[in-house]
């Protein structure tokens, strides 16, 4: 796929700023201030950093205001200055997570980013956030923020979401599709914290391994939705996928889905 139909949706993005800082309250005072911190390994960054805002911004009748951090390397173990700031989620209502930062274990760095996670800002994780962060001796306090462990994945493939929880708020309405291609993560534990949505079939295992989940962590039991659908953009620039992250991104963010979803 040509890098045009990236880079009209670019020219789309509203609110977006290379900003640490959140931009003043609107004038309504309904905005939702979201984070997005996205870079790393092996992923179309440049474009998802994009992708996504916009994605949100078009499926949501609530406003929205963007705030991006890039961080642009094709390294996975890159420490952000901007984490190490014990303040980096302040003043946002939701931060979005779509890095790659797999080979970093520093104890205190880890616990910085989890830190307003534990006291209560949501969350919505994307792909390989869920493989970050995994080297050390806490890669497991990353996982229980995730609510599942997952080790690797197989080759790319086209792969059918199947909604198994149709009842909850995010899912409620949705229909099966399938991604036109896809990197399925295998899921080898699910925290008792975290409750499945969808799942699809893995080519080379034939095992079937959740893909869309929701989870309650720490003692707050702050709000996470976390995909692990989205390596490519094809899949991400697809309507039921858009549909769905945003659905994600509105219940994590404490908002009414049915009522505030386009």
């Amino acid at each position: 796929m040509t890098r045009l139909p990236f880079l009209l949706l670019a020219l789309l993005t509203i609110c977006s700023s290379l900003s640490a800082k959140p931009k003043d309250p609107s004038p309504s005072g309904q905005a939702i201030k979201a984070l997005l911190i996205t870079g790393g390994c092996c992923h179309d960054y440049d474009n998802q950093r994009d992708i996504i805002p916009t994605a949100i911004d078009a499926h949501s009748k609530l406003p929205i205001e963007w705030t991006i951090f890039h961080q642009r390397t094709q390294r996975g173990d890159i420490l952000l200055e901007f984490y190490k700031n014990p303040d980096w989620a302040k003043g946002y209502d939701i931060v979005v997570h779509n890095e790659c930062f797999a080979k970093i274990g520093d104890v205190d760095y880890i616990a910085g980013i989890l830190k307003p996670h534990l006291e209560g800002t949501p969350a919505v994780l994307v792909h390989c956030s869920m493989h970050c962060y995994r080297e050390g001796p806490t890669a497991e306090e990353w996982w229980k923020f995730c609510g599942v462990h997952s080790p690797g994945h197989g080759p790319k493939h086209p792969f059918e979401v199947k909604i198994v929880n149709s009842g909850h708020e995010i899912t409620k309405g949705l229909e099966n599709w399938t991604t036109p291609d896809g990197e399925l993560y295998f899921i080898n534990k699910i925290y008792p914290t975290a409750t499945p949505l969808a799942e699809s079939m893995s080519e080379s295992k034939k095992q079937m391994f959740t893909n869309i989940w929701v989870n309650a962590y720490g003692p707050k039991k702050t709000r996470v939705f976390a995909t692990t659908i989205g390596h490519h953009n094809e899949t991400m620039i697809q309507e039921n996928y858009q549909n769905m992250l945003t659905r994600g991104f509105l219940w994590a963010a404490g908002k009414p889905v049915a009522e505030s979803i386009k």
